[in-house]
C-alpha cells in the first residue's frame, strides 16, 4: 500500500519536477543561466544511445558550452517531458520522464523520442541534477541537420517574457 504523502513530500516532488522542466525550458529559450542553475558543478551524462559514447563526468560549465554550441544554431527546438515518475530517498531523488525533442532548421525537422532519467540531490530548498541519462527509443529525420545548423552558428536567446522562472 502506498503511504499518504506529507506536505514536505509534495513540496519536494514539485521542486524536483520544476528542476527537470527547467532543463527543457532553458534549452528551448536559450536561457543558459537557467539551464546551468539546475546542475551540480560536476555531472555524469549518459547519452550513449544518441552519441555512441559511454557515460562520462562533465564539469557543468563545459556541458552547457557543448549544448549551447549544438542547439543554439537551430531556428527553434522543442523539448517535451511527460509522464514523470519521481522517487525520493532522503536527500536524493530520481525522476524518469518520457521525452520528445524536435529540432527545427531551415524548414526541416529532426525528432527524437525516448526517456530521460535524472538523479538529483537536495541543496537546501533546491534540487540539482548530478546524473542524467538519455535513452533514445525512436528517431525521425536526418541527423545531418545538426551539422548544417552548426555551420550557421548560434542564434540569439529566445525572449518570451518573464514567466516567473
Amino acid at each position: 500500500m502506498v503511504q499518504p504523502a506529507t506536505l514536505e513530500d509534495l513540496i519536494d516532488r514539485a521542486r524536483i519536477s520544476d528542476t527537470v522542466l527547467a532543463y527543457a525550458t532553458g534549452v528551448d529559450r536559450r536561457d543558459w543561466a537557467l539551464y546551468r542553475g539546475i546542475f551540480e558543478d560536476e555531472v555524469v551524462f549518459d547519452f550513449e544511445t544518441w552519441s555512441g559514447e559511454p557515460a562520462r563526468s562533465w564539469p557543468a560549465d563545459k556541458w552547457i558550452e557543448a549544448v549551447c554550441a549544438t542547439l543554439a544554431p537551430f531556428d527553434a527546438t522543442s523539448h517535451m517531458l511527460t509522464n514523470q515518475v519521481i522517487g525520493i530517498e532522503g536527500d536524493e531523488a530520481t525522476l524518469t520522464a518520457h521525452m520528445v525533442a524536435v529540432h527545427y532548421f531551415d524548414g526541416e525537422t529532426q525528432e527524437l523520442g525516448g526517456f530521460y532519467t535524472h538523479r538529483l540531490r537536495r541543496h537546501g530548498d533546491h534540487w540539482k541534477i548530478f546524473r542524467c541519462r538519455l535513452v533514445i527509443t525512436w528517431e525521425r529525420g536526418d541527423r545531418a541537420l545538426f551539422e548544417r545548423a552548426a555551420a550557421r552558428g548560434p542564434r540569439p536567446r529566445i525572449d518570451v517574457g518573464d514567466q516567473g522562472l
